[in-house]
C-alpha cells in the first residue's frame, strides 16, 4: 500500500499522507492523574494493551478509498516518585510494542501492508511546584481541597522500528520534546486537571531519501475526575491539538493536524497495591484528510516502596 501511494503522484509531498494511518502521539498522551500528589519513594510498574480501529481519509488525488487500520499496542510503563528540592517529582518511562495492518482500495483494487515492532519510547520528568510537598511514608497526607501546579518535560528518542524506504513506520527516526504545564484543583472527591503542552520535533533526515521537517504541535487537555476511595475513580476527558505541518525536501505538505479527542477512564482496585485501568478514547480530525479512530485500553499496575 505504501509503495503504491508513491506511484500515484510525482513527489513525496502527497505520498506523505500515507503517514496518517495511525493514531497520533497526541492521543496516547491523553492521560488523567499525571500530576497527582504521591508519597516520595513510591514505584509503579504497569503493563497495558490498546486496540485502535482507524478510518483514514486520504487526499482524493491519491485514489485511495475505504482505508482503515487495526493497530494493537503493548505497553510497559514505570514511574518513580522522588524528592525534588522539597517538592514532589516523578520520572516516567513508557516502552510501546505495536503490530498493525493497514488496508484499503487503491484505484479500486484491494491493497494492504503490515508492521510489527517497537515504537519510540517516552521518558518524562515532572515536578509539582505548588501544593505537593515531598512527603514520605507516615508523613504523607493527601489533601482533599488543594491546588497543584506542575511542570513536566518529555523526551522521545528515535529507537522505534523504522525503514527508510517505507512511508508507514512505527518509529519516527527523529527526536521529539514536549514541555508541559499542569494544573489540578481538587475539592472533596472531585478534581479538575488541565495540561497544556507543545511537541517540538527534530528533522527526519531519511524519509525515502529526503528530509522531513515538522512544525510544533500545540495541545491542551482537561479531565474531570471523581474518586470514591483510593484506587477507585472515574474520569471524563477532552483534548484538542493543532499544528504539526510538514515540509518534505523543502516542499510544504498537506498534513496539518487539527484533532479533538474524548475519553472515559475508570480505575479499579484489586487491593491497596494492585489495580486495573480501563479507558475508551475517540479521536476526530477537523480536516478533510486525516484519521478518525476508536481506541480501547486495558492496563494493570502495581506499586511498592514509599514507606
Amino acid at each position: 500500500l505504501a509503495g503504491k501511494c508513491m506511484r500515484l503522484k510525482s513527489g513525496i509531498t502527497v505520498g506523505l499522507l500515507c503517514l496518517l494511518a495511525a493514531p497520533t502521539a497526541f492521543a496516547q498522551a491523553l492521560e488523567p492523574r499525571r500530576w497527582t500528589h504521591l508519597p516520595i519513594g513510591v514505584n509503579f510498574a504497569g503493563f497495558g494493551y490498546t486496540y485502535a480501529d482507524v478510518d483514514i481519509a486520504f487526499d482524493p488525488a491519491l485514489r485511495i478509498e475505504d482505508a482503515t487500520a487495526e493497530i494493537q499496542t503493548y505497553l510497559f510503563s514505570y514511574v518513580h516518585v522522588l524528592d525534588v528540592f522539597g517538592r514532589s517529582g516523578r520520572i516516567d518511562l513508557t516502552v510501546p510494542y505495536a503490530s498493525g495492518r493497514w488496508e484499503g482500495l487503491l484505484e479500486g483494487a484491494p491493497a494492504s501492508t503490515e508492521r510489527e515492532g517497537f515504537k519510540d519510547p517516552k521518558i518524562r520528568f515532572a515536578v509539582n511546584l505548588l501544593g505537593s510537598p515531598a512527603e514520605r511514608g507516615a508523613a504523607f497526607r493527601p489533601r482533599k481541597n488543594n491546588t497543584i501546579v506542575g511542570l513536566g518535560f518529555e523526551i522521545s528518542p528515535p529507537l522505534g522500528e523504522y525503514q527508510n524506504d517505507k512511508l508507514i513506520n512505527l518509529g519516527s527516526n527523529r527526536w521529539s520534546f514536549r514541555p508541559q504545564l499542569g494544573l489540578v484543583h481538587s475539592w472533596e472527591r472531585w478534581a479538575v486537571e488541565m495540561t497544556s503542552s507543545v511537541w517540538f520535533y527534530t528533522d527526519n533526515d531519511d524519509l525515502l531519501g529526503q528530509e522531513r521537517e515538522q512544525d510544533p504541535l500545540y495541545g491542551i487537555q482537561g479531565h474531570v475526575i471523581y474518586t470514591w476511595r483510593p484506587g477507585l475513580w472515574a474520569s471524563l476527558s477532552g483534548a484538542y491539538g493543532d499544528g504539526a505541518r510538514s515540509k518534505i525536501g523543502g516542499v510544504q505538505a498537506i498534513d496539518e493536524t487539527s484533532k479533538t479527542l474524548w475519553a472515559l477512564s475508570v480505575g479499579l482496585p484489586i487491593n491497596p497495591r494492585h489495580g486495573i485501568k480501563l479507558a475508551y478514547i475517540r479521536g476526530d480530525t477537523q480536516e478533510d484528510t486525516g484519521d478518525d479512530f476508536d481506541m480501547f485500553l486495558a492496563a494493570y499496575s502495581m506499586l511498592w516502596g514509599g514507606r
